[in-house]
């Protein structure tokens, strides 16, 4: 039964619910994942009656901020590097125009995303998603790759496809982080410290 929340919501349900690029349309966007997120959670809780624990979400301690910090480290040089030595090497560029229509959105607006993106991504493709197909398929490794495989693919939708190497290693470094530490709350940490520095200090 838990693959149908997993198949749906990774579903570009957003885009066929909302269109457009104006402010409001995105807004909107936002606030839907926001209402995915609670549903996901109520799903855990009431449907699957299980603790929140069962995802990786648990009381924060100091190490969890510690790694999330040591997280978004890894994973900020590794894309600088993909940026600046991999892309040239290959000949590719970097998805100017998408970074720029994200950077000039508001400030507040930009917060909210990368704040939904942090929650929503590490809930359904980490915790959700790893310890409910290790459980149906006995395979921790397989899970990871998977929920990996579904997080880079995620992102092809709004990016062009060289991106898919940012997300790649971006979902490598916060899966290797899940499975190390099984502390949801530390790969929100990293994923939204990431982002930030992409998006808000840029």
């Amino acid at each position: 039964m838990s693959l149908l929340p997993m198949m749906v919501l990774s579903l570009p349900i957003t885009g066929f619910l909302v269109h457009g690029d104006s402010l409001s349309a995105q807004v909107g966007r936002e606030g839907i994942f926001w209402v995915l997120t609670l549903l996901l959670l109520v799903y855990v809780r009431f449907i699957e009656r299980r603790p929140m624990s069962s995802i990786g979400l648990r009381r924060p301690e100091w190490k969890t901020v510690l790694l999330g910090v040591v997280g978004a480290l890894a994973m900020v040089g590794g894309m600088a590097a993909i940026y600046m030595v991999i892309f040239p090497a290959l000949g590719l560029s970097t998805d100017e125009a998408t970074i720029g229509a994200v950077r000039s959105t508001p400030l507040w607006f930009r917060v909210i995303l990368i704040l939904r993106a942090a929650v929503f991504e590490e809930i359904l493709y980490r915790g959700f998603m790893i310890e409910r197909l290790t459980e149906l398929m006995r395979v921790r490794w397989l899970a990871a790759l998977i929920s990996v495989t579904a997080f880079t693919l995620a992102h092809l939708g709004g990016w062009a496809w060289p991106h898919l190497m940012i997300a790649g290693f971006g979902g490598i470094v916060l899966t290797a982080l899940y499975l190390y530490r099984r502390d949801l709350a530390s790969n929100m940490t990293a994923h939204f410290l990431t982002d930030a520095v992409g998006f808000l200090l840029g």
